[in-house]
């Protein structure tokens, strides 16, 4: 079992039904918590303690609502990547993201634009975690999270199926709003400090950076995933989607 925690992940795990949910915990006397009774529908409601609920997880900010659920889902990426894919289709692919903070904020980027998997190794990886999953604020009910022994096998993959894979790094000279980022793309994002790992990098198809003008010359890797997928729907949103 897992705990989901925090008001709108719960609720999204409520709502999305992607995995069985068992109990739902709630903080005695807390207001406003009509719409996740009403989506617990008939899972058990237990009313605890705060002290309670920060024994069940200490390191997390659950604002008074904890979920008992299945894990998330995770694919494995040699069967994932033989998939039937859309022809606009999204995949964001993460090469040592390992701060489950960053994790978690690029996967609900990924949510919110529509993306349909965020790849990430087996090793280097941050783990799926409670703070993940709040920092995903309910993304991960949303997308495939994909989970690859060997990322740059997943990669060739990925372009045998039809994708083109761009990687974002500060020190690229194509702009990238310069690229066509429409049809079938995989965004690649690099690592905390150490950004993308050589062999990656090889398969790209484009090296895109977004410009900087201010004095603060990098961004972390959330930001920058979601600054890329806010372009992929521009783009989308300006041409005519292609047919299959």
């Amino acid at each position: 079992m897992d705990w989901v925690p925090g008001r709108i992940p719960v609720f999204e795990c409520l709502r999305a039904r992607k995995r069985t949910a068992h109990k739902l915990l709630v903080l005695q006397g807390a207001k406003g918590l009509e719409d996740l009774r009403a989506a617990a529908g008939g899972i058990p409601i237990v009313e605890c303690p705060r002290s309670e609920l920060d024994r069940i997880l200490p390191d997390a900010v659950h604002q008074g609502v904890l979920l008992q659920a299945d894990p998330v889902p995770v694919h494995n990426a040699d069967a994932w990547t033989r998939s039937e894919f859309p022809s606009d289709c999204i995949v964001v692919a993460l090469d040592g993201v390992q701060d489950p903070h960053n994790f978690g904020a690029i996967v609900r980027s990924a949510a919110a634009c529509g993306a349909r998997a965020v790849l990430f190794g087996k090793d280097r990886a941050a783990p799926i975690t409670p703070v993940a999953v709040k920092s995903a604020a309910g993304g991960m009910e949303y997308v495939d999270l994909v989970q690859a022994a060997n990322l740059v096998r997943s990669l060739d993959a990925l372009k045998k199926a039809g994708f083109w894979v761009a990687a974002l790094e500060a020190d690229a000279r194509q702009l990238l709003w310069e690229a066509d980022l429409t049809g079938r793309v995989v965004l690649l994002i690099g690592g905390e400090g150490k950004g993308i790992r050589r062999l990656a990098a090889e398969r790209c198809d484009f090296h895109l950076r977004i410009p900087l003008t201010g004095p603060i010359t990098s961004l972390n890797a959330s930001i920058s995933a979601a600054v890329a997928l806010a372009e992929c729907q521009r783009q989308r949103n300006a041409k005519p989607m292609a047919k299959e």
